[in-house]
């Protein structure tokens, strides 16, 4: 390839970036005499603002200028007009200065001072033959595209079998997905059956797995555990008791305070036999791990095995965390309920001994970082809630059961079962008079499913509240 600029359609145009005008004068007068269009700046802020009236082929800049360096101007160069080629005008001495233009406006070349005439017209015709290399791989790429796309039109009777054959396996593929939403609900529902024949033995403490369950989603979320993380935490506090079935109603109705040595013994093993009945389930392997080990204590003083510290599973230290809080409030964990306020002072109170200091921040911040009071529902999170008159603390327990169970960041519309449309998503489950778990959140609601609800409705005489997406959120996607 001639080197010649003159073999160019349009005359190269270099910038000449220098502070020091005789240095730039020196650099017009060699190159213009070698055909180039030569624009100067004083300065890299000028030279920024020639690159934005006027394309520019080739930057010359010095290293050393007020304001803004050598480096800090080609860095932006490289940022806003990439094809532009730069290059580097440097002392011996800018060792430093010349290996950040390197790394951070990714130089073609530096120009020693002083320099070789013959060097910097040398340098200077090799960039701008790389650059037309570059262009003409452009213009080939293109062309070959432009030529599969005229393949494709010749192509167009085979394209359409392919397509045929690619809807075939869609719908195949749908049929699959078809399968796979069953054994997904079917999967919920056996899990929600568990989960209800524990509320039904828990007696007084109806609703504990739903609100156990929803503090540790939350959080979860915001420790910022993936999505698989989330949900292994939500099955394992769904079925965190269910290794207590075995167990006799003196044993589960008795705070753990007043459990005889032997008696004490029995419900310690509850986790062991969780995990025993829940790790042959594929599904479940992952939440019976955390089971086993949601009694374990941060300062190893828990059981079965007295882990400690990061040695206990991550979503069980949250879990330990979420069943507490609950306990506390209900009397099951120290023999007296107490009130969310001072539940939630327990907690921050057990930092480094029971609970690991970063659930414990976590558990804070779902809060505001801010006290709990005794006349706020915690996780309430709609300015319905806050706006009613305070109400006897048993109701507002129940309230954070429900009422928690929608996101933060969902919006949802309070319906009753005459509303409900196919379609619509629940935004948080279903929950019978008696605390037991009738539909799950993100059930997708069918006439069958609507026909039930209104069914049970009346043979209970007991309406349910159901809390639906907002429109626009309704489908899933």
């Amino acid at each position: 390839m001639n080197s010649s600029p003159a073999s160019v359609a349009e005359p190269v145009v270099i910038l000449c970036v220098d502070d020091e005008p005789n240095i730039l004068s020196s650099l017009q007068r060699l190159l213009h005499r070698q055909g180039y269009q030569i624009v100067t700046a004083p300065s890299g802020a000028e030279g920024l603002q020639v690159l934005e009236r006027q394309p520019i082929d080739l930057v010359i800049s010095d290293m050393r200028m007020p304001q803004m360096d050598g480096a800090q101007f080609l860095e932006q160069v490289r940022q806003r007009w990439p094809d532009t080629v730069r290059v580097l005008l440097t002392g011996y001495a800018d060792v430093e200065s010349t290996m950040a233009a390197i790394n951070k406006g990714e130089i073609y070349r530096y120009i020693a001072k002083p320099w070789d005439d013959n060097d910097v017209i040398l340098l200077v015709q090799l960039a701008m033959e790389r650059k037309l290399l570059q262009q003409e791989k452009k213009r080939l790429e293109a062309l070959t595209q432009q030529q599969n796309e005229e393949l494709k039109t010749l192509n167009a009777s085979l394209e359409i079998k392919v397509q045929e054959r690619t809807q075939a396996l869609k719908l195949a593929l749908h049929e699959v997905e078809i399968s796979n939403e069953h054994l997904r609900k079917n999967f919920h529902t056996s899990v929600s059956i568990f989960t209800n024949l524990m509320e039904l033995r828990a007696g007084g403490v109806g609703g504990h797995s739903r609100r156990v369950a929803e503090l540790a989603r939350n959080l979860a979320l915001q420790i910022g555990m993936t999505r698989d993380e989330v949900q292994n935490v939500v099955l394992a506090s769904l079925l965190h008791d269910i290794g207590k079935i075995g167990l006799s109603d003196i044993i589960l109705n008795k705070p753990e305070p007043l459990l005889t040595d032997i008696e004490l013994a029995q419900l310690m093993r509850h986790p062991v036999i969780a995990e025993a009945a829940l790790i042959p389930l594929d599904q479940l392997k992952a939440a019976a791990v955390l089971i086993r080990s949601h009694h374990e204590r941060f300062d190893g003083k828990g059981y079965p095995e007295k882990l400690s510290g990061s040695s206990i599973p991550l979503g069980a230290r949250i879990l330990l965390l979420a069943n507490d809080f609950d306990a506390l409030q209900h009397g099951h964990m120290l023999g007296t309920p107490l009130s969310p306020a001072k539940a939630y002072e327990f907690v921050i109170d057990s930092s480094g001994k029971r609970y690991d200091p970063a659930v414990v921040n976590a558990f804070k911040e779902l809060f505001g970082g801010k006290q709990l009071r005794d006349d706020v529902a915690p996780h309430a999170h709609t300015e319905e809630l806050k706006s009613r008159p305070a109400m006897p603390r048993s109701v507002v327990a129940h309230k954070i059961a429900t009422q928690s169970e929608v996101p933060p960041n969902e919006v949802a519309v309070e319906m009753n079962s005459a509303d409900l449309r196919p379609g619509m998503v629940l935004a948080k489950g279903v929950v019978s008079r008696e605390g037991l778990l009738l539909m799950f959140r993100d059930d997708e609601l069918d006439s069958t499913l609507i026909a039930q609800m209104i069914k049970f409705e009346h043979q209970e005489k007991y309406p349910l509240v159901f809390w639906v997406k907002q429109r626009g959120n309704w489908l899933r996607t």
